[in-house]
């Protein structure tokens, strides 16, 4: 289980290069386990025994209704984020410097920029077409290293060793493209990538990625090197985790969402009503009260990762709170609730995980840094709904190249399905 867990778990990150192909690559996991694709635009009178939904390019929800009425009991819903820090294509974004082409990109979330800096770069995205009189999103990946942002070399930055390296995010931040004259066309190569023909597409979005592919490390194999561990390796566990399930009592939902490092303020994030569309939908037949009353007996678990403690930086963590590395899930806390979880749904995760035979850990931030947070106080709030936050631990979040333990993931999958299958009454 393990062994394969960790390996399906490098293919999906390597695959999901943007928001919208880790969507895409949860649609086809999902399909080859006899998952309906259901559109919300369609009507939902007989439901599938399992299905999927869709909106936008990087927000899917796999759904199994349960054997019993979510009025009677509850919904077992499971979320994660399928974006990440990044750096993004600005509109027109090829512009002359010094005889080399350079790109101009926005900052996605919040990277740890340095990172960036002297990584093989691609390019991939969305690009949109009309086909058959209809505006269609196509999918495209470059595929190989096309840019690269080189720091200045050390003769000419002296200092960057004592006083740090720094830069400035607007005049700083332009990956090189090629020189000049060139004949490579961005966007022509965009068109050729997202279906063949070479034409201009009638506009696209344009995300940069390190091409190093995920990979295991450490002396005895023990750790993940991967980009984007923060969050696909949990959107990567909630996929494993129901694909598999049989149909129990209560109605399981995974939703994997975009935009959560912009704030999910969009159409397709966790403030949207894309779950709270899903969730009345399956209580038609029984009306609004219906769906008052499922969401009365409902748990929720956020997945996102969860900071592990660092030997090299200790006194940046509580200090009786410090989770490890392929030391279990963990359970985030904090006072100001900026994670959703209460002693009621710490108690029920903890539950799911022992009857799975995994050992849980805790994670508390230090008064004097904040956290973070999570899409779990988000739709805690808008559904009204008892949730847990969890993650598996990991080091360097938000880094371009990050780290995690290969023992926490089979472990969160395992937590995982048993809360999805409901066997912990609430």
């Amino acid at each position: 289980m393990s062994d394969k867990a960790v390996k399906n778990l490098l293919g999906y990150l390597d695959r999901s290069v943007t928001p919208g192909h880790a969507a895409a690559e949860a649609a086809s996991v999902l399909a080859a386990r006899g998952f309906v694709s259901l559109p919300e635009s369609s009507r939902w009178d007989e439901l599938p025994a399992r299905f999927t939904v869709a909106r936008g390019t990087g927000t899917i929800a796999a759904v199994i209704p349960g054997a019993r009425p979510p009025e009677e009991t509850g919904f077992r819903i499971l979320c994660a984020h399928t974006d990440f820090p990044s750096l993004r294509l600005k509109p027109s974004p090829v512009r002359e410097s010094e005889g080399c082409r350079v790109l101009g990109v926005e900052i996605y979330g919040g990277p740890i920029l340095a990172t960036w800096f002297d990584r093989d770069l691609s390019i991939a995205g969305t690009a949109v077409r009309r086909l058959a009189g209809d505006l269609v999103q196509v999918p495209y990946d470059l595929r190989r290293p096309v840019c690269r942002l080189a720091t200045p070399a050390l003769h000419l930055n002296r200092g960057v060793n004592e006083e740090g390296f720094s830069f400035n995010k607007e005049e700083n931040i332009c990956p090189i493209l090629g020189l000049l004259p060139a004949s490579f066309d961005l966007a022509a190569e965009i068109g050729r990538a997202a279906d063949g023909d070479g034409q201009a597409p009638l506009a696209f979005s344009g995300h940069l990625y390190d091409t190093q592919r995920a990979s295991l490390g450490g002396a005895d194999g023990e750790f993940v090197f991967s980009g984007r561990l923060d969050n696909l390796a949990m959107c990567h566990a909630a996929l494993e985790a129901v694909k598999d399930i049989e149909p129990g009592e209560s109605t399981a939902v995974v939703c994997l969402f975009d935009s959560e490092e912009a704030g999910s303020g969009t159409a397709s994030g966790a403030g949207s009503t894309f779950l709270d569309d899903i969730l009345e939908r399956l209580c038609a037949s029984s009306g609004r009260e219906g769906l008052f009353r499922s969401r009365a007996r409902s748990m929720m678990v956020s997945a996102d990762g969860a900071h592990a403690v660092h030997p090299c930086y200790a006194s940046k963590h509580e200090r009786a709170n410090r989770p490890v590395l392929n030391g279990g899930p963990v359970v985030k806390v904090n006072a100001q609730e900026r994670y959703a979880s209460s002693a009621l749904s710490q108690a029920y995760f903890a539950e799911c995980a022992s009857a799975a035979g995994v050992r849980c850990q805790t994670f508390v931030s230090r008064n004097d840094i904040p956290c973070g947070s999570t899409i779990g106080p988000i739709l805690s709030t808008r559904l009204g709904m008892a949730a847990v936050d969890v993650g598996d631990p990991m080091l360097s979040m938000h880094s371009v190249r990050e780290m995690a333990g290969t023992a926490d993931h089979p472990g969160m999958i395992a937590a995982m399905k048993a809360h999805l299958s409901g066997i912990i009454r609430l």
